[in-house]
């Protein structure tokens, strides 16, 4: 089979949740676009959404139409806009059960990130449906060959794993196990290039490049948090230490604007899901026996059931901050079970303690032509006068604590490399860049880590 006849029957499990909305609408235009060419005009495409929650279907089917005719606006005359709306629509069928699967060539996989929950689902579908059926599962951690093993696949599963939101982020992190078959693998490829994404082949160990380095990178800044709470045990406050609130505030700021990161990291763990951000971690530690990734502060955010992630909407629930829209107002402290307002006197003190991170925000450097400039200014060890930033030849709290995660991170983009996950530094280089937003990976220039001593 060439790949257009692959598109023709498709199906995605999960359709409804926060991942499968955003697969399901990149999927239903490019079979649109393949239905519409003059020789497939007398071939049937469908494109099966099936999730359990009949009011999330409703909503996927009102944001596919949206989002479908947005994106006629920009291409196209407005007399055919619904036309084209209409043609997208027409290929989708929405249901609960599974068995309409059955016919389906490609099968896309978006359930939560449980293993029980996903072997359990495959082992269903690969009952349903021909033994010529290949599962694309977005799992983010999970080994791909355990999840064949396990489900009695045959080498028809790869890793697919697209980053958060699925329409709009380019990156498709491709995971082949040693068992998949080579043909899948080929065709993952060209689907990921249909869709426009951008692929990095990673290898099958638990986490992967992207959550290989995402949580290594927060039990980073957990540990720092725990560092600087001993402090403060250790010597009075009058001395300069700091409560568990405000070392988790410090060390958000510092991996937000100190290494001009899209958000902090605490910020980052709660648009995951604090509770998701621990499932991963329990993944990592049961598939990976040298490490033990565990962090008594996410336990304990777990057991008091503050847990971030998204509402239905999009919009951000309370965790480690609470949120006014997306923009934290208030910081969690675990160790009293209540927020504290960032307009508190002690977060002035926090960010006097820390001194100056940078004049300049992630934001301002996206669309910036003298970005590279300024990002090696900002890194640099003896800047300029007319540079921007200090980290480096500044002895300020701030500067030490973003030091210390440059190094972290450099360190774990080395471990990934070393380990085999990352096949070269410009694969962890993309991942962080295009599945994070990050301005620039651990192994760039931009970033002179061995002058950072």
């Amino acid at each position: 089979m060439n790949i257009n006849e692959y598109f023709q029957q498709v199906t995605v499990i999960g359709a409804a949740g926060k991942m499968g909305s955003g697969i399901s609408l990149l999927l239903a235009w490019e079979m649109t676009r393949l239905k519409n060419r003059m020789e497939n005009r007398s071939r049937t495409y469908r494109l099966n959404l099936i999730d359990a929650r009949q009011d999330g279907l409703n909503d996927l089917l009102a944001y596919i139409e949206t989002q479908t005719a947005k994106r006629a606006e920009r291409q196209i005359d407005e007399p055919l806009i619904q036309t084209f709306v209409d043609d997208v629509l027409s290929i989708i069928h929405t249901d609960a059960d599974f068995r309409q699967a059955r016919n389906s060539w490609l099968v896309f996989e978006a359930v939560p990130e449980t293993e029980r929950i996903k072997i359990d689902i495959l082992r269903q579908l690969n009952e349903i449906c021909t033994q010529n059926t290949f599962f694309l599962s977005n799992t983010s951690s999970i080994p791909i060959g355990f999840l064949d093993h396990e489900t009695n696949l045959g080498g028809r599963i790869i890793g697919f794993h697209f980053y958060n939101p699925p329409a709009v982020q380019r990156l498709v992190e491709l995971i082949p196990a040693r068992t998949t078959d080579p043909e899948l693998t080929a065709l993952a490829h060209e689907i990921a290039r249909r869709l426009g994404k951008t692929v990095v082949l990673s290898r099958d160990v638990a986490g992967f490049i992207g959550n290989g380095h995402f949580i290594r990178d927060a039990l980073h800044a957990i540990g720092e948090v725990e560092w600087l709470c001993r402090l403060s045990r250790a010597k009075s406050r009058e001395a300069g230490q700091f409560d568990e609130a405000e070392a988790i505030y410090m060390l958000n700021k510092v991996s937000q604007e100190g290494l001009l990161r899209p958000m902090g990291i605490f910020q980052l763990i709660d648009y995951v899901g604090v509770d998701v951000f621990s499932s991963i971690m329990s993944i990592m530690s049961s598939h990976i026996n040298e490490e033990a990734f565990k962090a008594d502060l996410i336990d304990r955010m777990v057991s008091k059931k503050v847990l971030g992630g998204q509402h239905p909407d999009g919009s951000q629930k309370d965790g480690f901050f609470k949120y006014k829209g997306r923009v934290p107002v208030c910081v969690y402290a675990p160790d009293r079970g209540t927020y504290i307002s960032l307009r508190s006197d002690a977060f002035e003190r926090v960010d006097r303690a820390l001194g100056p991170l940078s004049i300049v925000r992630w934001k301002d450097l996206l669309s910036d032509p003298d970005r590279d400039r300024k990002l090696k200014d900002h890194f640099a060890r003896s800047p300029s006068p007319e540079a921007i930033g200090l980290l480096a030849s500044t002895d300020t709290l701030g500067a030490r604590l973003t030091t210390a995660y440059l190094r972290a991170s450099k360190y774990i983009g080395e471990k990934l490399m070393s380990d085999g996950v990352a096949e070269s530094p410009d694969d962890v280089n993309t991942v962080l860049i295009n599945g994070f937003g990050h301005l620039y990976g651990p192994f760039n220039d931009y970033a002179n880590y061995e002058s950072l001593s």
